[in-house]
């Protein structure tokens, strides 16, 4: 990908390339392997050109994170929510409990108190799991197992700022199945069906 005899990238393309070296960079290294020096060398570009779309390498690794972390949401369709549910907490857990956990935990603590960028890490993969958690509701408004009441990003998003939670209260290095099943079980659910009754 090193510019030369080539014609020379630019916009999205040259964004891409750059997303994709940071990402391989995060992957191998973490969050304290990310320099601008080693993104630039690997997408063949320049530390401008990088600036010029990223204020620094915090910044450029939250966006690059969450190109890894989209990547690897898929939405269950199990015909079921409490199954869909714990589907989506499972594979959040496994995600957080395995390198991209730590690369996420290392950004977090790179971005200090920026309000921005931690916005951008709040659910560990930026919108991809707030989507599928809104659609895995959806899914259930119209198999009659939830009011459309439910589909409220407040609700999506419950289940995930618990196991947050735990990852940050307790300092697990993975959270137990059981407190997963307790999330959708005690909390999730009764959140989900108490929602009806606000028509």
């Amino acid at each position: 990908m090193a510019e030369g005899g080539g014609s020379r990238r630019r916009g999205a393309a040259l964004e891409e390339a750059i997303l994709g070296a940071a990402a391989e960079v995060l992957r191998e290294s973490g969050a304290g392997g990310l320099t601008m020096d080693e993104v630039a060398r690997r997408a063949g570009t320049n530390k401008n050109a990088i600036y010029r779309r990223w204020p620094n390498r915090v910044a450029l690794g939250v966006a690059a994170y969450r190109r890894l972390a989209d990547a690897e949401v898929t939405v269950p369709d199990t015909g079921s929510l409490r199954e869909d549910a714990l589907t989506l907490l499972r594979r959040a857990n496994s995600t957080w409990s395995s390198p991209y956990g730590e690369i996420l935990r290392g950004l977090i603590a790179a971005a200090g108190g920026a309000p921005e960028l931690l916005a951008e890490l709040r659910d560990g993969g930026g919108g991809a799991y707030e989507a599928a958690w809104l659609t895995v509701l959806g899914r259930a408004v119209a198999r009659g197992e939830a009011a459309a009441e439910a589909l409220h990003p407040r609700v999506a998003s419950t289940p995930v700022a618990l196991l947050r939670n735990e990852y940050m209260t307790r300092g697990v290095p993975a959270v137990p199945d059981g407190v997963l099943v307790e999330i959708v079980e005690e909390v999730f659910l009764p959140l989900v069906r108490g929602r009806a009754t606000l028509s």
